[in-house]
C-alpha cells in the first residue's frame, strides 16, 4: 500500500516522500542517485522489499522532482542533503531506519551514517563511492555525458539521457522503449532542468569520506556493478574496505543499471543484512 506524505522540511527546503508497508516493520529509506526522482525505486521494488518485512520510504532529493528547488547562489553539499534523509525520518516518525542509496544516493546514505548515526541502524551503499579522486573515476565518455548541458525540451531531454545510458548500462539490460517510457514519466512529473548541475557541485564540493567511514559501526553492505563505467568499481570496493565489518557484493552483470535484472540479488542481500 502506497501513503503519499505532506513534504517534510529541512530549514527552507521541503522534500517530497512517499511510504509504502506497515509502520510497524522495520524501516528502509531509500536516497536516489544524480538527478534522479524517487520513481527510481518503482512501485514494484518497493512492494517486493514490503513483502520481506520492511516499511519503506522513497524520497525526492532536493533539486529533484517536487522537492524544493534551489538556485546558483544557493550552494549546498551531501551534508545539507543527508541532513534532508533524517527531516524525512522526523517527519515520518521513525526514530532509526536503514539508509539505502544508489549512486549519488549512496554517497548521501554514507553521510547520513556519519553526521546520524542514531538514526541509522543500518547502511546499503549501492555503486557508489568515497569522495577520494583516485577510485570510482568515471570513464571520460561517461563523464563527458554525466555533465552535458541540459537541453531545451523533455523530448531532447530524453533522447540526451537515452545516449548517456547506454554508455553506462549493460547493453544486454538495456531496453530503449522502457527507457524512454519511464524517462517520459518521471518528467511529467517534474523537469527541472539545471537542477541535477547543482547537485554535481554539491558532491564534488564535499570532504573526502575516507577518514569517517572507518567510524561508522553499523551493519552495511556495499554492492557495485563489475561492468560500472560511471562509477568504477573500485569505488564500491574501496568503501567496503573502509567500513569495518563491511559486506561487499559484486555484481558481474551489473553496470552503473537500477533495472530489474539487478532487484534479486540486491533484494536477498538488503533482506539478510536487517536480519543481521
Amino acid at each position: 500500500m502506497l501513503m503519499t506524505m505532506p513534504r517534510a522540511i529541512n530549514r527552507t527546503i521541503e522534500i517530497e516522500y512517499e511510504a509504502f508497508g506497515s509502520r510497524d516493520d522495520p524501516v528502509l529509506m531509500c536516497v536516489p542517485g544524480l538527478g534522479s526522482q524517487l520513481l527510481s525505486f518503482p512501485t514494484e521494488l518497493c512492494e517486493a522489499f514490503v513483502d520481506r518485512g520492511f516499511f519503506v520510504i522513497r524520497m525526492d532529493n532536493r533539486d529533484a522532482g517536487l522537492s524544493s528547488m534551489t538556485t546558483d547562489d544557493a550552494p549546498y553539499t551531501l551534508n545539507e542533503m543527508a541532513d534532508d534523509v533524517v527531516a524525512v525520518l522526523d517527519h515520518a516518525g521513525v526514530s532509526q531506519a536503514m539508509i539505502l542509496g544508489v549512486s549519488m544516493g549512496g554517497m548521501i546514505a554514507q553521510v547520513t551514517a556519519i553526521r546520524h548515526p542514531h538514526r541509522t541502524n543500518g547502511l546499503v551503499s549501492i555503486m557508489s563511492t568515497t569522495g577520494e579522486s583516485d577510485v570510482g573515476g568515471p570513464t571520460l565518455e561517461a563523464w563527458d555525458a554525466l555533465v552535458a548541458p541540459p537541453e531545451e525540451s523533455i523530448e531532447a531531454q530524453i533522447e540526451a539521457d537515452l545516449r548517456a545510458c547506454k554508455i553506462w548500462s549493460n547493453p544486454e539490460w538495456f531496453d530503449p522503449e522502457t527507457f524512454r517510457a519511464n524517462a517520459a514519466s518521471t518528467y511529467q512529473r517534474a523537469w527541472n532542468p539545471g537542477a541535477a548541475q547543482r547537485q554535481i557541485r554539491a558532491i564534488m564540493s564535499s570532504e573526502s569520506r575516507v577518514g569517517a567511514l572507518g567510524e561508522i559501526r553499523v551493519p552495511t553492505l556495499v554492492i557495485h556493478g563489475a561492468l560500472d563505467t560511471l562509477i568504477d568499481q573500485s569505488g564500491g570496493a574501496r568503501t567496503a574496505e573502509l567500513i569495518p565489518g563491511a559486506r561487499y557484493l559484486l555484481l558481474e552483470d551489473m553496470s552503473h543499471d537500477f533495472v530489474p535484472q539487478a532487484w534479486p540479488p540486491i533484494i536477498e542481500a538488503v533482506t539478510a543484512l536487517a536480519a543481521s
